[in-house]
């Protein structure tokens, strides 16, 4: 059963509030480019990259369609999506774009390739929250989870932006990440990295519909599946590829799904579209499970209407100040 601890579900289920004209939340792939191999990636797992090997990192026209209309509505531009993405050439001079125009940006990285001039430039726009994937809280545990990186440089990186953004008394919100997996003490992680960051989240491990779901070291749902609870992510946010082409959720990132393009009508358009529509009639009549996709989604059980972002970011958020009083 679920986390009794923590509420999972609303009185009563639809639009987010604010998402009613534009999702609250735009995630895109803004490269499917990417310097490590970690085992509980979808895309280690899957030749998912390969189909993007004509166009794996988005270009300055669609990111900036994007970012525009983010802008318009306040609405969040998580970079994230099928690789590294300060891999991108351009990505910080687009992160400043985006926040340029109004858009809150959730940038999520490994924490590879920052250095000062990299992190200056991001906190000095005030992006609104980094999160860095680390997973691990010993080197050797690092060299497994996070292959292809190097421990001593994460460590580091990480107390450097947190000193700088301190220092700055920048608004970024500061957050590390660890996917709950076996072989990885989870409840270490979330100690060493506690006392450095504004916030630590104990991520599931998630399929994406095709990884195993035995690696999982916590299988505890937060929707039960026979309950046929309505997912959270059709009524708050959708997922954006390289190419503009609009995927109905995160846990799409095969692309079974196409909802439309960016570079051919608003995004406002494909959000309140006939594709969004019919998978949110049908969630709310309890029928999600009569959706091919959703069906097939494994990660459906770990979707929480308020364990969510927008927790974590509030979360933090206090935590930061007190951190940058300090």
């Amino acid at each position: 059963m679920a986390d009794s601890k923590i509420t999972h579900v609303e009185e009563r289920f639809g639009f987010k509030p604010g998402a009613e004209k534009f999702p609250l939340m735009c995630v895109i792939a803004l490269t499917y480019v990417c310097n490590a191999r970690c085992p509980s990636c979808v895309y280690t797992n899957s030749e998912i990259r390969s189909d993007y090997n004509d166009e794996n990192m988005m270009s300055e026209e669609v990111f900036k369609t994007i970012a525009d209309q983010c802008g318009e509505h306040g609405a969040w531009l998580r970079v994230s999506g099928g690789g590294e993405p300060l891999l991108h050439k351009k990505a910080v001079d687009l992160i400043e774009y985006a926040k340029s125009k109004g858009a809150k940006v959730g940038l999520i990285t490994n924490g590879s390739r920052f250095d000062e001039e990299t992190i200056r430039r991001l906190l000095t726009a005030n992006v609104d929250m980094i999160e860095v994937s680390v997973d691990a809280s010993d080197p050797a545990t690092y060299a497994i989870v996070r292959e292809g990186l190097d421990w001593d440089r994460l460590v580091s990186t990480v107390n450097t932006l947190v000193d700088i953004r301190n220092r700055m008394k920048s608004s970024t919100k500061i957050i590390a990440s660890g996917v709950n997996q076996k072989g990885v003490d989870i409840d270490k992680v979330a100690e060493f990295w506690e006392p450095i960051v504004d916030l630590f989240q104990k991520r599931k491990y998630l399929t994406w519909g095709i990884n195993d779901p035995n690696h999982s070291a916590d299988k505890t749902p937060y929707l039960p599946k026979d309950d046929h609870i309505p997912c959270p992510f059709p009524f708050d946010r959708l997922l954006i590829d390289t190419r503009g082409r609009v995927m109905v959720c995160p846990f799409d990132v095969a692309g079974a799904t196409d909802m439309g393009n960016v570079m051919n009508q608003p995004i406002s358009e494909i959000w309140l579209g006939e594709g969004f529509d019919y998978y949110r009639k049908t969630h709310l009549a309890r029928k999600g499970h009569e959706i091919e996709l959703c069906n097939g989604c494994q990660d459906w059980q770990y979707r929480s209407w308020q364990h969510n972002y927008w927790k974590i970011v509030n979360t933090a958020e206090g935590n930061r100040q007190k951190k940058v009083d300090v």
